[in-house]
């Protein structure tokens, strides 16, 4: 049986738009041994009900020596995080447990590991000046961006 060329087109048509909205909702980070994320800025469609960050680390080092996490957070509390962070300790990802300033975190990764997390949109506010960053001691003044929340 053969398709008629519109009849495929058609088809297509009506896959592509759920397939985009499928892939709008997601983003992958990689952090590397030097200290770096790929990414500076990450955009959230307004549309999305929930969106998922996969972070990925491309180096080699373990993750006690380089390891990396993904976290969100208000720009403001970015700081404020970090250094209770480090008191937690790489056990608890250096995040001080049940911070509540923490919108969503990934675990602290080492080379050739990744890690995803999903958080709900309606937690960020149009107009919100959101960061994320890595909350490994000393990381966060080179791997830190910004999340905006699109419409």
């Amino acid at each position: 049986m053969k398709l008629k060329p519109f009849l495929l087109a058609a088809a297509f048509a009506a896959v592509a738009p759920a397939a985009a909205l499928a892939a709008d909702c997601s983003a992958t980070i990689t952090g590397n041994d030097q200290m770096q994320f790929d990414k500076k800025d990450i955009s959230v469609p307004k549309s999305c009900k929930t969106f998922k960050v996969t972070l990925k680390h491309s180096g080699t080092m373990a993750r006690n020596v380089m390891g990396h996490n993904w976290v969100l957070s208000k720009a403001a509390d970015m700081q404020p995080i970090v250094n209770d962070g480090m008191a937690a300790g790489l056990d608890k990802n250096y995040l001080k447990p049940g911070d509540a300033r923490v919108i969503a975190a990934t675990k602290v990764i080492g080379g050739g590991q990744s890690d995803t997390v999903e958080f709900d949109v309606a937690k960020l506010q149009a107009g919100g000046q959101y960061a994320f960053f890595c909350s490994f001691p000393g990381h966060v003044a080179l791997m830190k961006g910004t999340v905006t929340l699109a419409p």
